[in-house]
């Protein structure tokens, strides 16, 4: 029997450009950050990545991107909902619009928001005579972080909608289940992994971002200050070393949670099998 003829090129080719593209793009930056970091001991390393300033960075971006991711899994779920299951007027509209975040400078994003939420600003204003500060705040960083995360969660949820047939929905009312209980039972099962999978692209990018959080947080030491922040700081002050120890825990951080996050999706999407 002839063998079938593929269109894309054998294994090996494939393979090849494959290693070769992801160790130029991911490997390479990755050891070379690991050499810059060589030339401090061990002990210098641990110091400079536990800085009492350096700790206190590492709180604030882990809270307010922790706190965006949760806020765009519940905000996000329902958009993708409405974006699936409704039609009406504008809907192509507002769909092209969930991808504004990732079209829009990061900088240009951080000072719009920034002049909105200022105590003279549309929004800002109002809320500060109410004695609410936005701008400044981890409040506003939080808002900066839920704006740039917020496509990673629709556009996770969307797909598993679309492919989810409102005939599982009917059949449980017809049993005389309420729609609380269609949820629970039937909906939020087949969501959980695509949860687990935007909540974790939208955590973990809120822990890179800089560009949108820079002009709205304050950068207040040890009350708004980002990790992202410290690292150009030690860039500035050309110190290469503390500056790539900094980078080298965010990114073990990252690792660890995206890894612990897939296990969950391992684990969730067996749930569903079973």
């Amino acid at each position: 029997m002839a063998k079938a003829k593929r269109i894309i090129p054998g294994f090996g080719l494939t393979m090849g450009l494959t290693m070769s593209y992801v160790g130029f793009f991911v490997l390479i930056p990755m050891v070379s950050m690991a050499l810059v970091t060589a030339d401090l001991s061990f002990k210098e390393i641990v110091k400079s990545a536990t800085d009492a300033r350096v700790l206190s960075s590492y709180k604030v971006s882990f809270l307010c991107s922790f706190l965006a991711a949760a806020i765009n899994t519940v905000f996000g779920t329902i958009l993708a909902w409405v974006l699936v299951r409704y039609r009406f007027a504008g809907r192509r509209l507002v769909d092209g619009l969930i991808e504004l975040p990732f079209a829009l400078p990061t900088a240009v994003a951080g000072i719009s928001l920034t002049w909105l939420t200022t105590n003279k600003g549309w929004i800002g204003g109002p809320l500060s005579k109410l004695g609410l500060e936005i701008a400044y705040t981890r409040v506003g960083i939080v808002v900066a972080l839920t704006f740039i995360t917020l496509p990673f969660m629709v556009r996770s949820i969307q797909p598993v909608l679309e492919q989810l047939s409102p005939d599982y929905e009917e059949a449980g009312r017809t049993l005389g289940a309420g729609s609380l209980t269609i949820f629970r039972k039937i909906i939020l099962p087949e969501l959980k992994p695509a949860m687990l999978t935007g909540f974790s692209l939208a955590f973990a990018r809120g822990l890179g971002e800089y560009g949108s959080v820079i002009f709205i947080a304050g950068n207040k030491p040890f009350q708004t200050e980002i990790a992202p922040l410290m690292i150009v700081t030690r860039l500035e002050e050309f110190l290469y070393g503390q500056a790539t120890a900094v980078a080298l825990f965010m990114l073990a951080a990252s690792f660890i949670i995206m890894f612990l996050v897939n296990r969950l999706q391992i684990r969730a999407a067996r749930f569903v099998e079973s």
